[in-house]
């Protein structure tokens, strides 16, 4: 760790940057440089989640790690294919929101699968320290730093130091989601689209446009990786098929052109020779799906998704009112706040921001047979 005077100045950067309306990329770009002079580290990787399923939507990565693409796939089908009690999902459902493998395992970090299989051969990777993102109740996602041999593991007070940046980070990620404009024209196909990973994680069938979706989906990270988020679902759906966990294989994520996707997987029914088949099927999202997400994205009170969710019916604010059983003039503070948090200066305003650009300038266009905007 360095001094108490740096790591307090980067506290503060984070915080700015946290405000200053940024893109994710951006967001986390300068953020992890930032971090670096607190927590020197040699790689690091940061990864976006959906709140709802805390499946990976998104991968980045940093320092040492930066280029090298061959294990990305691989890594996907660890992190959630694989039972660790260290995953960023388990650390995101215990509530333990920063930890390093050093400390936590009293200086034995090789009795975990993936640092030994997996970070020790390909990087020579010796300690990681790992940072889930939370605002409240919502993880957003998490940071991976790493160091290699010959260097001091994290200590405990790099690791309290981290976990002080859970909600300043989760601010940066959460808005960041909300800064991309959906590109126009839009050319990625409206209905849904399908592609079968075999059991030896090899895309063998895609349905047509498949290819521009997988596009939309990844373009734009740094990570290098093509197919790092089908990897994980598709290690994710192999869980689920085979009972270790409850949580069906689905995710909402912001495609690189802005629009909202919703990508989910299902293990196929065993047949002859054909054993560890997955399905994933991608297609944009419909509004009832998104407006969850993006609300949350806006850090509202329980109380103003309340009044949010009403305005978004239409519903007056005298009859918001009687049913919240509270004052107009308090609903018209709970507008005013939500307004701000939104950036927005009016109802109509925030209907717009929370359907975006997305499905407004479309409402009239006709329904396709999977009933998506055509």
């Amino acid at each position: 760790m360095t001094s108490a005077l740096t790591a307090e100045r980067v506290r503060r950067d984070i915080d700015v940057l946290a405000h200053a309306g940024l893109g994710v990329d951006e967001f986390l770009g300068e953020a992890m440089a930032s971090l670096a002079r607190a927590v020197p580290h040699s790689g690091a990787c940061a990864a976006t989640v959906d709140p709802n399923t805390l499946l990976l939507t998104s991968a980045r990565k940093y320092g040492s790690l930066l280029g090298q693409n061959s294990h990305d796939d691989e890594w996907g089908l660890i992190e959630y294919g694989c039972p660790e009690t260290t995953s960023f999902r388990e650390l995101a459902l215990c509530g333990l929101d920063a930890i390093g493998m050093h400390e936590l395992t009293c200086g034995k970090p090789g009795i975990s699968p993936r640092m030994t299989d997996f970070m020790a051969p390909h990087f020579d990777f010796r300690d990681e320290a790992r940072l889930i993102v939370r605002d409240n109740s919502q993880v957003w996602g998490g940071f991976a730093l790493f160091r290699d041999r010959g260097e001091k593991p994290f200590d405990a007070t790099e690791i309290e130091y981290l976990r002080t940046l859970s909600q300043p980070m989760a601010l940066g990620m959460r808005t960041g989601l909300l800064a991309t404009i959906v590109a126009e024209p839009q050319t990625t196909p409206s209905g849904p689209c399908v592609l079968i990973v075999d059991s030896n994680d090899q895309m063998i069938q895609m349905s047509a446009g498949a290819d521009e979706r997988l596009d939309d989906l990844l373009a734009g990270r740094n990570s290098g990786a093509v197919t790092t988020v089908i990897s994980a679902l598709v290690g994710a759906a192999r869980r689920y098929g085979r009972g270790e966990t409850d949580v069906p294989p689905r995710l909402r994520v912001r495609g690189a052109s802005g629009m909202w996707l919703v990508v989910h997987a299902s293990p196929l029914s065993a047949a002859e020779g054909r054993v560890g088949e997955v399905v994933v099927t991608i297609e944009e999202a419909r509004p009832p799906e998104i407006v969850p997400l993006v609300v949350a994205a806006f850090g509202l009170t329980a109380r103003e998704r309340d009044v949010t969710q009403m305005v978004l019916q239409g519903i007056a604010t005298k009859d918001i009112a009687a049913t919240l059983h509270v004052s107009a003039y308090t609903v018209q503070d709970h507008l005013k706040s939500i307004f701000d948090k939104a950036g927005v200066r009016s109802r109509r305003e925030l209907i717009a921001r929370v359907y975006f650009d997305q499905y407004a300038p479309r409402l009239n266009d006709p329904l396709t047979s999977s009933g998506s905007l055509a």
